[in-house]
């Protein structure tokens, strides 16, 4: 591995956790050049929820390179991007009910977090934005003064403007009434506070450590936005497209947000994909106001649309749902008991097991995740210092996959806690 230490940068990070060289990789399994077998609990960061290379959809962007698709196409109208916005409004706007007009930002989450900032403070014409503690909503300047995490902020050199933090419901937070203090910033004229133009937030918090609000705490968000003039948007990027049982993670609380980020698994099949969702209402950006040379990923067109079907066909949606169930009753049975300090909390298909409360320091949580790494497990951390465990299959996981890696997870930990 001396190539990847004498020429790429030290910015990289995930390959620290995972020291080995992977050559492929099959639904929920990925295989390093040695042919060892590894079983994915990390699915890209949520790239990945349709599994590795899944069949149905490799076939469709075979289909559309042997055809000669065009790859790239900037903007222009093409076939593939007809044919995924036409299968998006019918498969997924359309049953919901939701009227949103779809901008192609670029390919990344953070260029659609950058984009509704951007088109927020052109409606309003107010600068502030609302973002919680715990946020984590991207890598470029304006999405990463959104994100509260210290260490990321402080590479920026240089200062992070434009955002307030507000509290979100989490540890010492949950002892007061989050939304009654934001009313509070906003309507006291000494708060030191504008009315902000936008409020953006994650109804998991994935990399703050696995923490979903409650669907009573997300209708008077709405509320609170709707009274104020204040745009609501949700970041769905890690937790949308399935990961929480439902397509989008508000639509159990029966909110519509005005604007909604999609990337990550939006893609289809780890291809660079991100969509901003607006009200028509809210779109009035004049032409190139917001570009990118690489917004019409002509591949990623294809497999998002492929990705679709497989969602419908395979009942994926109904299949989190079921496989939730056996994960939180075997993490209750198997996971807990093994110290009564552990906790754990999620939604759908991502769930974190919290060991703060053992080791505040992150040190024992990541003995645990090595120890699975060695088992033949990848799983992620996440939280204040690292301290939860990340558990992120692809959706297609089965249940009897599931119980092999929670195995692992619970046999590591019990090997290093005692």
């Amino acid at each position: 591995m001396s190539i990847f230490e004498q020429v790429e940068s030290e910015v990289r990070s995930y390959c620290r956790a995972f020291p080995v060289v992977f050559d492929r990789a099959e639904g929920c399994y990925i295989y390093d050049e040695n042919g060892n077998k590894y079983l994915d609990f990390f699915a890209g960061a949520g790239a990945l929820n349709y599994g590795h290379n899944n069949p149905y959809i490799m076939e469709k962007v075979s289909e559309y390179i042997k055809h000669g698709g065009i790859l790239h196409a900037l903007d222009m109208h093409t076939v593939a991007k007809r044919t995924f916005l036409e299968d998006f409004e019918e498969k997924i706007l359309k049953p919901r009910g939701l009227d949103y007009k779809v901008m192609f930002p670029a390919p990344t989450g953070t260029n659609a977090v950058e984009s509704a900032f951007k088109l927020a403070r052109k409606v309003k014409g107010r600068q502030t934005i609302f973002a919680f503690q715990g946020a984590f909503h991207g890598m470029t300047l304006g999405a990463l003064a959104a994100t509260s995490h210290a260490y990321p902020r402080a590479a920026s050199g240089t200062p992070l403007l434009g955002i307030t933090f507000m509290p979100y419901p989490y540890g010492f937070n949950n002892s007061f009434d989050t939304i009654a203090y934001m009313e509070n910033v906003i309507s006291d004229d000494h708060s030191g506070s504008e009315v902000p133009a936008a409020i953006v937030v994650e109804t998991v918090q994935a990399e703050g450590g696995i923490i979903p609000v409650s669907v009573e705490w997300l209708r008077r968000l709405r509320d609170l936005c709707d009274r104020y003039g204040i745009l609501l948007i949700v970041d769905d990027i890690q937790i949308g497209c399935g990961r929480t049982g439902e397509f989008f993670s508000f639509e159990k609380a029966g909110i519509v947000p005005d604007m909604v980020t999609l990337s990550k698994s939006i893609g289809g099949a780890g291809l660079p994909m991100s969509l901003l969702l607006l009200k028509p209402e809210l779109d009035i950006w004049g032409p190139a106001e917001h570009n990118g040379t690489f917004r019409g990923n002509q591949l990623a067109f294809v497999a998002a649309d492929a990705a679709l079907d497989v969602l419908e066909n395979d009942k994926l949606l109904d299949h989190v749902k079921k496989v939730e169930k056996f994960l939180v009753k075997y993490v209750e049975e198997n996971v807990l008991p093994i110290d009564s300090r552990i906790e754990y909390r999620g939604r759908g298909l991502i769930y974190g097991i919290d060991f703060t409360a053992l080791d505040p320091s992150g040190a024992l949580a990541g003995k645990i995740s090595k120890k699975c790494f060695e088992k033949g497990l990848i799983i992620e951390r996440s939280g204040r210092n690292d301290t939860v465990l990340k558990i992120l299959p692809p959706l297609v996981i089965t249940e009897e996959e599931l119980k092999a890696g929670l195995d692992i997870i619970a046999n590591s930990a019990k090997e290093i806690i005692k």
